[in-house]
């Protein structure tokens, strides 16, 4: 490894890869460690069994940010496909099109259940929960309390591993924004009606509610595709990337203003030192605050952010058993089965599978160590193909080859003290390491898309650049609508003056 470097980065994810190729065309050196020994992209990767490939969950490439595309295009100019966006819920034994379609859903759910969803969402109107808290609370308050017990509480539950009652009300905000039984279903009416028009799938074109948004662009062999050229490219410009390389210890020398780090290549090499300038993480707060050397007095917040696990168990059958099944994925409502939600690989792209053959992602939420994450591959195979046949997609029968995935960390929690643990490690971490750039979903704790894993950390490397903190990274949130005009309209991220995140109660 290299013994000195500008900037050192941990984890080879779309924010870490992201800042290692920005900082290597600006010249600076750079190392990365990622702790896959055979993938880049994070829980963006492309997953690749024998011919199939499929990914960790599915990555829509649209953002606002005219910077993430400029460097989508840039790193992948020749590979993006254009694909409809289809999906749909199913929840008592029918499917739902998602965006709603008003008069299908109508249909769907019978008169008198309409009607009491409507009744129930003039009450939210009529008396909403003031300063709602939990997930419950602003879900009811934006489409009813029926409306939250049919398409929000069962799959919400799967996903979270917890009550709605005891998710923060952030999530939903953030998740959810801008999104209205109002919009939703004026939207669903002129879908019904075939008034609407449908948006380019050229990324920066795109406006309205990112829920609603109908197309979208891919790469043809998945987004693992644009990971691993921009890896070839940031060695192609002289920065270093080593696989199967884990962080063992971070030390900060305040005399000669460097990190230095150790980390240690293969389950039984040796530890190397790496001493560095800056250092961008997008590991978990939780694994980096404790790799740090001496312990932060941030430890026990940073020890009690929770996160949400989760498994695809890709399940291989030919083409014809699918042909009921266009969407891109399911989302699973249903408390009949443990399946949270079902993605069909060929429908994000032709090339995902060998021609006749189709490959379906069946995902399972849970957290590392329960039932289900220790459970034998063939147990949840088995699991998988007799769900799959209860829904009434494919057949267990037609399963003709399977391949399970475990993905840890896939989600950071936002229970009711998550925020409050977020804050105290950033206000010690930026106050005592001025050199130390926290970026991702897992960096920051923060349920962002790749886009927005992105933006964090270019505004890092302008940082980086500039020599002082010119933006504040943490205002990059779900929607990141300030960079809609670009970083010229990123004026709520300057740091002209330092916002301060909200006190932590004793």
């Amino acid at each position: 490894m290299t013994a000195d470097v500008d900037v050192l980065i941990i984890g080879a994810g779309p924010a870490g890869l992201t800042a290692g190729y920005l900082l290597a065309k600006a010249g600076k050196s750079v190392t990365i460690i990622e702790r896959d020994p055979v993938y880049v992209g994070g829980i963006s990767r492309t997953v690749r069994y024998k011919d199939f490939h499929f990914d960790i969950g599915g990555h829509r490439f649209f953002s606002k940010a005219k910077e993430v595309v400029d460097l989508w295009n840039e790193i992948l100019p020749d590979d993006f496909i254009d694909r409809p966006r289809l999906s749909r819920i199913y929840y008592g034994g029918k499917y739902y099109s998602y965006p709603l379609k008003a008069f299908e859903a109508l249909s769907n759910l019978g008169l008198l259940t309409s009607a009491r969803c409507m009744a129930s969402y003039g009450m939210a109107k009529l008396s909403p929960i003031k300063s709602p808290k939990t997930f419950h609370q602003w879900v009811r308050n934006q489409f009813g309390e029926k409306l939250f017990s049919i398409f929000f509480k069962t799959y919400t539950e799967k996903v979270w591993g917890m009550s709605c009652d005891e998710i923060s009300s952030d999530w939903a905000a953030q998740r959810i924004k801008g999104l209205s039984l109002s919009s939703a279903v004026i939207d669903g009416v002129t879908r019904s009606l075939g008034l609407k028009k449908k948006p380019s799938a050229t990324l920066g074109e795109q406006g309205g509610v990112k829920s609603l948004i109908e197309s979208f662009r891919y790469p043809r062999k998945g987004p693992g595709m644009m990971w691993e050229t921009a890896a070839k490219k940031i060695e192609a410009l002289g920065g270093q990337i080593f696989m199967d390389t884990t962080l063992e210890r971070l030390r900060w020398n305040e005399q000669q203003r460097h990190w230095v780090v150790a980390a240690r290549n293969g389950a039984e090499g040796e530890v190397e030192d790496i001493t560095a300038t800056h250092v961008i993480s997008s590991a978990a707060i939780t694994e980096l605050v404790a790799s740090i050397d001496p312990r932060p007095d941030c430890t026990a917040p940073a020890a009690a952010l929770r996160y949400r696990d989760f498994i695809t168990v890709a399940l291989i059958t030919k083409v014809e058993s699918t042909r009921t099944f266009p969407d891109n994925w399911i989302y699973i409502h249903d408390p009949s089965v443990k399946v949270g939600r079902i993605q069909n690989f060929l429908s994000w792209s032709p090339e995902m599978a060998p021609a006749g053959y189709a490959c379906l992602g069946l995902e399972y939420f849970c957290f590392e160590g329960d039932g289900l994450w220790t459970s034998p591959d063939k147990d949840l195979i088995a699991l998988a193909r007799e769900e799959i046949g209860k829904i009434g997609l494919i057949r267990p029968e037609d399963v003709i080859d399977a391949s399970v995935v475990r993905q840890p960390k896939a989600y950071p929690v936002y229970d009711d003290a998550y925020q409050a643990n977020v804050d105290a490690v950033r206000m010690e971490l930026e106050g005592k390491y001025p050199t130390l750039h926290l970026v991702g979903r897992n960096g920051m704790h923060k349920y962002n898309n790749q886009d927005h894993a992105m933006m964090t950390a270019m505004l890092s490397v302008e940082n980086i650049l500039a020599g002082h903190r010119k933006y504040d990274t943490w205002q990059v949130n779900e929607d990141a609508e300030y960079t809609e005009a670009g970083l010229s309209g990123a004026e709520s991220a300057l740091k002209s003056e330092r916002l301060v995140p909200r006190k932590v109660a004793a």
